[in-house]
């Protein structure tokens, strides 16, 4: 199997997507930030110290999806055409949920997990003054569509 983001000699390269006709692509990703039962309270009264933490989250979240090629050196410059993340307030932990949409070359996964990412470690920040013991966890993509390889949907 051939490895496409290798040259000839093995070294890193950014895929060359000139060729490819752009299309509607979509990526979902998901993860949590474990918090204390302290953090969670909090949450849910909206009394942490430094403000509205879903707020922050969301909007880092989505500035993040956009800032994506900045971070990862292999990813392409792409039209976000959409972005949203959600955050849910479950028993133990802050549900992350990044949605991204383009039509472009290439996919969308990586700014839907750096979406993810981001808005997690926004979560930590804003909480740590509560407790330091906020773990983020279960990054993953959780479904993918659009381009040459169709759509794709992680097993349950």
């Amino acid at each position: 199997m051939r490895l496409t983001h290798l040259d000839a000699a093995g070294h890193a390269r950014m895929v060359d997507v000139t060729g490819k006709q752009p299309t509607v692509r979509e990526a979902v990703a998901t993860g949590e930030v474990r918090c204390s039962p302290t953090v969670m309270t909090a949450l849910r009264e909206g009394t942490v110290p430094k403000g509205d933490v879903l707020a922050v989250a969301r909007i880092a979240g989505i500035a993040a999806a956009k800032k994506t090629p900045e971070l990862l050196p292999l990813a392409h410059t792409i039209g976000v055409h959409g972005a949203a993340v959600d955050l849910e307030l479950a028993e133990d932990r802050v549900v992350i949920t990044a949605t991204v949409r383009t039509a472009d070359r290439t996919g969308v996964e990586m700014e839907a997990l750096t979406a993810v990412s981001v808005a997690a470690l926004a979560v930590v920040d804003m909480v740590k003054g509560v407790d330091r013991s906020a773990e983020i966890t279960g990054v993953k993509v959780i479904a993918k569509s659009g381009g040459r390889s169709g759509d794709w949907r992680r097993p349950s």
